[in-house]
């Protein structure tokens, strides 16, 4: 049976390998979250969220204060996929050369001399950047060549990074004294603003019970390497109506205060809106979301569900927003109730 796009104008279409390929992995994504489940208590969005930048090939970063196993999630996600993982500390003493890795003067076996590049921690699949606003704006540029274009440039050559490849950046919300926040135009590089919040009090006492017994249950491998990018590859092929590409443009658009599709409330409270980078996520993210739903076509609950995620970090609220207490999620929230 194909699945043929009867919503909009596009004539895009499933193959029967695709809707085959597509129920797969919505029973691996199962597999997966179980498997999680044995190690991670709760955060069940904060899982599809980042199953959803994985599978869209894309990067996300991470808020929550410390202790809400941010660093113990991505692993885990890592194991589960058989996946190379590195966690890399952000500290403000650490350097481009200590991420990208530098040339290093060797002896061959010859007795000869000669500079043998040393490749980085960059040189995995899955990077956790941890803390990353707290290294200066020279340091944190080091990921951007990496994140956009998948290789670094070290001394002027080019080393092309592996794939699967994905970045998870955190940064603790609480504390930002001594710390350099990331600029707009590297906030835009990640896909999702992805927020932890303290589990509730059931979950508490899970947390409490599972990790002060024995050591820690190793994972078994859900995905292989090839198999994430066969479903990245597919991901990109699942068929959008027209009316929802418009949707997302029409959202996007609402959020920037210069223009003329901007609501009359939202123009003192938001400086600056989300740029044609963010159009392009909410339809991938739906895209992917559609796929681990089991979905053969994009639905506008799609859209709706990944656009906080993707909008939140991409509008700069101005000093009356602060002051009135108005974030970011709600101005985002306001507008897609509005757009229902």
């Amino acid at each position: 049976m194909s699945l043929a796009n009867t919503t909009g104008a596009t004539n895009a279409q499933l193959s029967d390998q695709d809707v085959h390929a597509i129920d797969m992995l919505r029973g691996s994504y199962a597999r997966l979250c179980s498997e999680l489940g044995r190690v991670i208590v709760g955060q069940r969005e904060v899982i599809e969220q980042l199953a959803i930048c994985l599978f869209a090939r894309r990067h996300a970063l991470l808020m929550g204060v410390p202790g809400l196993a941010k660093t113990l999630l991505v692993s885990k996600i890592a194991e589960t996929m058989s996946l190379g993982f590195n966690r890399i500390q952000f500290t403000p003493d650490l350097m481009p050369m200590d991420i990208t890795g530098t040339d290093i003067l060797q002896e061959t076996a010859e007795g000869r001399r000669e500079f043998q590049f040393i490749p980085g921690p960059i040189f995995e699949n899955i990077i956790l950047a941890d803390e990353i606003n707290r290294a200066p704006p020279k340091t944190q540029a080091a990921l951007l060549e990496a994140m956009q274009e998948q290789r670094v440039t070290v001394l002027g050559k080019s080393f092309e990074l592996e794939s699967p490849f994905m970045v998870l950046a955190t940064q603790n919300p609480v504390e930002q004294e001594g710390t350099y926040p990331l600029p707009e135009a590297q906030l835009d590089r990640f896909m999702f603003l992805v927020e932890l919040d303290y589990p509730n009090e059931e979950e508490e006492i899970q947390i409490a019970r599972t990790t002060t017994g024995d050591d820690m249950v190793r994972l078994a491998g859900v995905l292989s390497g090839e198999e994430i990018m066969s479903y990245q590859r597919l991901v990109r092929r699942i068929p959008v109506p027209d009316h929802i590409y418009e949707y997302a443009a029409r959202l996007v658009r609402k959020t920037r205060p210069q223009g003329t599709t901007a609501p009359d409330w939202l123009k003192p409270f938001v400086s600056w809106g989300a740029g044609p980078r963010a159009v392009q996520n909410l339809i991938l993210g739906a895209k992917s979301r559609a796929a681990l739903q089991g979905s053969y076509m994009v639905r506008l609950e799609d859209v709706q569900y990944v656009a906080r995620p993707v909008l939140v970090h991409r509008l700069i609220t101005t000093f009356a927003a602060q002051a009135e207490g108005v974030t970011a999620k709600q101005i985002v929230s306001r507008l897609v109730d509005e757009m229902q």
